[in-house]
């Protein structure tokens, strides 16, 4: 055990995990129900033209048995994930007479709705909805939201393809209702629909105008900073954010969603509620959450352009100057259109000739649209080389769509390395080069701090991809800096043990409390905080008492999610003395009611290294205020 910490703490320095900067499960509580409007209603015969400016109309794209019209948006995430689903229900049902058409109810125009239809590569026609007819005439309301007539153009369907959202990006474990199927195999049957309405999950369609109310708050004066403060770092073409909101037009086709999500504090991502400062702190204020929210409440007023702050300026380069040293992964790697998440560890020798003390390093995706996160680690023992060698050399199935160097694994970096695997005893076998997440531009450690790279060693990039629907590729890179002086305090990674090998989860158990402690060897000064759980965390702490005082908590996550883990700055840094006492305590959540539980029904969870596992540990970034090492104790010093 003692081992697996220490591999732990040497991993996870500053270890940073957030999730992309996009839409958030809905708010938990009583589903609404679902829409009803214009079922076993004929639908008007909706025109309008095609990316050429050929003039057509619904009736030329029915089908003799059937006819289904899915409203999508190229901007939705969720909608993007639909892409292969819709493509495999075309395939089978064509040949049925069922016919296919989507639309686009977004603005924009019929030429960019002909180019994303084609990089997605659907098979029957997307066409723009840019003056929200279609969706007028279906009282549409979200995509992806699929609608199913029958031979005589009557509504018969209206809902979601499948139940593979709970919420917005928030996926049920497994796929067990196919109700656009279900629709579909009664119609060709000649049978009545067996759930003629459900609900959409997705996001919302913005009317195509607004009656503006009141002009007390307008973009441009009011709206416009915020946006640019907390949001455009993120949501700007080609970075992680699932749409832009780089002008006036963007903002209102998202008005709805910006005002949900902040209202409820999904947005911007930040899970604090309680503890310290800190620097890296994302919240909007009140004033703010609240200016959004009358702005759209007023019709969204444009307001005058002269009051627009200046535009943005985002580095292209490298925001800390040249690195000493960049390590690329050496080609692309492919991404699947479709399925879960990937984790992809690629390995780059460093060709160090000597022992270097990295003091900052920056991470920059080639791809900052498929790249949810990266760990960042050194390896001395070869034995990521090897993994890396296996992958390369294993004989693939024809149906494989991610493809490239690297090895994947579920977390982590594939092995457990024991101390006596390590070339050198003065120096860690593996070790934690920090992590990248959207938004962050280059990570410098505090003045006269630094963690030590061995010669000889090998970079292994950790990548975390999400999918968007198609074909992706990236290279990512990250560039390191080297201490141009002695570094007289080594970077540690403190580490906080919880739930350890021989600690289980039973099934049902939804208030599952575990509890970890640890004792300052030595005065130090402490950085950062990180806690770590899988999929069943519910809740965690940190805080710490000093020997003889009162506990103070630093950090406090009411509601755990696994998508959105991070390192978190102290805007003040803290001088520990030597004795106090660092806790975590978590809550973990092993009923059927937890919907992120990926095991329904819920089973016994031990500690492990998948996510289906459980753990608990907490990463506090700290340096010794003396020359004394510090370490965290078992135990409480005895005095």
């Amino acid at each position: 055990m003692v081992r697996s910490a220490q591999f732990a703490c040497a991993i996870a320095s500053l270890a940073l995990i957030v999730a992309v900067l996009g839409f958030r499960a809905e708010v938990t509580g009583a589903d609404p129900a679902p829409s009803t409007d214009r079922l076993n209603k004929t639908i008007e015969n909706v025109s309008f033209t095609d990316a050429s400016g050929k003039p057509s109309a619904l009736k030329d794209h029915a089908g003799k048995t059937a006819t289904v019209v899915v409203f999508l948006s190229f901007d939705c995430p969720v909608s993007n994930s639909y892409c292969s689903t819709l493509a495999a229900l075309h395939k089978r049902y064509a040949e049925k007479g069922v016919g296919f058409v989507a639309f686009v109810p977004t603005g924009d125009d019929a030429a960019k709705v002909a180019k994303k239809a084609a990089e997605f590569d659907y098979p029957f026609p997307v066409l723009s909805d840019s003056k929200y007819v279609a969706a007028e005439a279906f009282k549409a309301t979200v995509t992806p939201e699929a609608f199913v007539l029958d031979h005589n153009l009557v509504l018969r369907y209206r809902g979601r393809i499948d139940n593979a959202y709970s919420g917005r990006l928030k996926r049920n474990p497994q796929v067990t209702e196919h109700d656009l199927k279900a629709a579909l195999d009664a119609l060709v049957a000649g049978k009545d629909v067996p759930a003629a309405a459900t609900r959409a999950i997705g996001c919302h369609i913005d009317p195509k105008e607004r009656k503006v109310t009141s002009d007390a708050v307008t973009y441009f004066r009011d709206v416009a900073p915020i946006i640019q403060k907390h949001c455009q770092s993120c949501h700007r073409p080609g970075d992680v954010g699932p749409f832009a909101l780089m002008n006036y037009k963007q903002a209102v086709t998202w008005a709805s969603d910006i005002v949900h999500y902040t209202q409820n504090k999904e947005m911007p991502p930040w899970k604090p509620v309680g503890g310290v400062e800190f620097a890296n702190a994302r919240a909007l204020t009140l004033r703010e959450i609240d200016t959004l929210a009358a702005w759209e409440k007023g019709g969204c007023p444009e307001g005058d352009p002269k009051d627009a702050p200046a535009p943005a300026k985002f580095t292209d380069g490298w925001r800390l100057g040249e690195p000493d040293l960049v390590v690329t992964v050496p080609e692309d790697f492919h991404v699947g259109a479709t399925g879960k998440d990937t984790f992809r560890c690629f390995v780059i020798p460093t060709g160090l000739s000597e022992d270097k003390y990295v003091v900052g390093y920056e991470v920059k995706p080639g791809n900052a649209s498929v790249v949810h996160h990266t760990l960042n680690y050194f390896d001395t023992t070869g034995k990521a080389r090897k993994l890396e060698h296996a992958e390369q050399n294993r004989k693939k199935n024809t149906d494989e769509s991610d493809k490239g160097p690297g090895y994947s694994v579920a977390m982590g970096i594939g092995f457990i390395p024991n101390p006596a695997d390590a070339p050198r005893k003065d120096v860690p076998a593996v070790g934690g080069l920090g992590g990248w997440a959207p938004g962050q531009l280059g990570t410098p450690l505090p003045e006269g701090s630094g963690i030590l790279l061995p010669k000889d060693s090998d970079i292994i990039l950790q990548v975390h991809y999400h999918r968007t629907g198609k074909p992706e590729k990236d290279r990512t890179k990250i560039g390191l800096y080297f201490a141009k002086k002695p570094v007289e305090k080594p970077w540690n990674t403190l580490l906080i043990t919880g739930m350890m090998r021989w600690a289980f989860i039973l099934p049902g158990q939804s208030d599952h409390v575990i509890k970890g402690s640890g004792w300052l060897s030595a005065d130090a000064t402490l950085y950062s905080l990180m806690p770590h759980m899988h999929l069943l965390g519910k809740s965690v702490k940190i805080s710490m008492t000093p020997p003889g005082g009162e506990t103070q908590v630093l950090l406090d996550i009411a509601k755990w999610d696994y998508n959105w883990q991070e390192s978190y700055w102290l805007a003040k840094p803290i001088v520990a003395k030597a004795g106090t006492r660092l806790d975590i305590e978590a809550v973990y959540d092993n009923s059927s009611k937890n919907p992120n539980n990926p095991r329904n029904p819920p089973k016994l969870v031990t500690y492990g290294e998948e996510t289906t596992d459980e753990m608990l540990f907490g990463f506090v970034g700290a340096v010794p205020v003396g020359k004394t090492r510090v370490r965290l104790l078992r135990e409480a010093p005895k005095k």
